[in-house]
């Protein structure tokens, strides 16, 4: 679509195809040929001057008028480029012989007609061919001026055959510089479908991805929910078998079986619930970065566990699967503190800086043996995660007995966002209490590289 001010579209006029000229040389060819003939037709039929030339001149008119009259005929089969039929190829050639011979009558006119002489040539015969044309046409001037030295000088052929030569060399290098204009504007248009095509298979393949993903996250947790809302329903169902053993005989053991599934009940629902909301999208309501991630700490919130969320720095630009790495960092930090650490209070810090993201969930909790850490499916598949996008994962006591993860590097204290420790970073806010041994999980992943480092020179610059 044209914008506002922009030229029109003109490609189908000066696009040559295998055996059709382009629109415009049609019409320079079909408007020159016309108005010649128009004046010739005006000279015979008027008498114009002929009645006093010489026969031989009035015979090269009378041919000069033929000749055009057999070009405009040859037009529509003439060949258009060199691996045309054989035909064409001949009916070119015949056609550039009357391009020439129309130049008898010196009509103006006719040096259009040489123009699109030399272009058919070019494209059929080459460099060479445009070449020999502008040799006959040049020849054919001089010829002129010698057999009839009374009506055009020496002098006056050299001139024209000169200015004849001019036109051929502009009207060829005009010709080369369309084909290879047309030539380019092809590759281009093959270059752009290409890339079309395989920005469509990415977006498909990312879909696919997507699709993968989240078919495997709903696999982990539909086990895991099955692991503990079926342990809740389970227990609930036995309390309420032995409450109905025991409602005659001893009626005070049937009502303590009914209060605790009453608990168990209640129970399992608060973590049903906690699942659903962890099956929601990790991009809350449009939000993204640092507000999905609180939004996802709300969500764990209530859950008879107080979740203390603090964030520093400005969210870089990290890549689809990195962001996805973060959440399920946080997801799976918040998942283990609830389910098995009996804390009472969960830390998440997230740390951003143009290097990265680190994501540390730490909680008061009873802690974890390291083989229990570093052998946890969850935690093997965060860690393979973490390791496809090029971070880094640590797990074990919030006291610093953290191990790396397998199939990971543990970080190093640089290079990572939140590897310098910053004031108040590992501290408990306000009237948090005081924390035991506990568990924490600290993943940190890069931020994409979308501008040249630079390296600072001798003298104070960059390189």
């Amino acid at each position: 679509m044209n914008t506002s001010g922009s030229l029109p579209d003109l490609s189908a006029w000066v696009t040559l195809y295998r055996d059709r000229p382009p629109r415009m040389l049609q019409l320079l060819f079909w408007g020159a040929t016309g108005i010649a003939l128009v004046l010739q037709t005006m000279g015979l039929v008027f008498d114009m001057g002929l009645a006093n030339e010489p026969p031989a001149l009035r015979a090269m008119v009378f041919a000069s008028f033929g000749a055009a009259v057999a070009s405009c005929a040859l037009w529509p089969f003439l060949a258009w480029s060199a691996d045309s039929p054989p035909l064409r190829r001949a009916a070119s050639v015949v056609f550039l012989v009357l391009t020439v011979l129309c130049l008898i009558t010196n009509n103006y006119t006719m040096f259009l007609l040489v123009c699109v002489g030399t272009m058919n040539a070019v494209a059929v015969f080459g460099l060479l061919g445009g070449a020999g044309y502008g040799a006959s046409v040049f020849a054919l001037s001089v010829v002129l001026a010698l057999f009839l030295p009374g009506v055009v000088p020496l002098w006056a052929g050299l001139v024209m055959g000169t200015s004849l030569l001019f036109i051929v060399a502009v009207s060829g290098m005009a010709f080369v510089g369309l084909v290879v204009a047309g030539e380019r504007a092809e590759r281009t248009t093959a270059l752009l479908a290409e890339l079309e095509e395989a920005h469509e298979d990415l977006r498909l393949r990312a879909a696919r991805v997507r699709e993968l993903t989240v078919a495997e996250e709903r696999a982990r947790m539909s086990r895991e929910m099955h692991d503990s809302t079926g342990h809740y329903l389970t227990a609930l169902a036995m309390s309420l078998s032995n409450a109905l053993r025991f409602r005659t005989a001893r009626p005070d053991r049937a009502w303590g079986e009914v209060e605790q599934a009453r608990e168990l009940a209640g129970e399992a629902l608060t973590d049903t619930r906690r699942w659903v909301r962890a099956l929601r999208p990790l991009r809350l309501e449009g939000r993204a970065g640092v507000a999905a991630m609180r939004a996802m700490a709300d969500s764990f919130d209530g859950g008879g566990i107080r979740i203390a969320f603090t964030d520093a720095g400005d969210w870089p630009e990290l890549s689809e699967e990195a962001e996805l790495v973060c959440y399920r960092a946080l997801q799976e930090g918040l998942t283990n503190a609830m389910r098995h650490s009996g804390a009472d209070l969960v830390e998440v810090e997230v740390a951003a800086d143009p290097a990265g993201v680190a994501v540390t969930v730490a909680d008061n909790g009873a802690g974890a043996p390291q083989e229990a850490a570093l052998g946890g499916f969850g935690l093997r598949g965060l860690a393979e995660r973490v390791a496809s996008v090029g971070g880094a994962l640590e797990a074990g006591d919030a006291d610093g007995g953290g191990s790396g993860a397998p199939g990971t590097e543990q970080a190093d204290g640089g290079g990572r966002a939140g590897d310098a420790p910053r004031d108040g970073a590992d501290r408990a806010p306000e009237g948090a209490g005081t924390r035991r041994q506990g568990f924490r999980l600290r993943v940190s992943v890069p931020a994409l590289r979308t501008e040249r480092e630079t390296v600072p020179t001798t003298a104070g610059g960059t390189a």
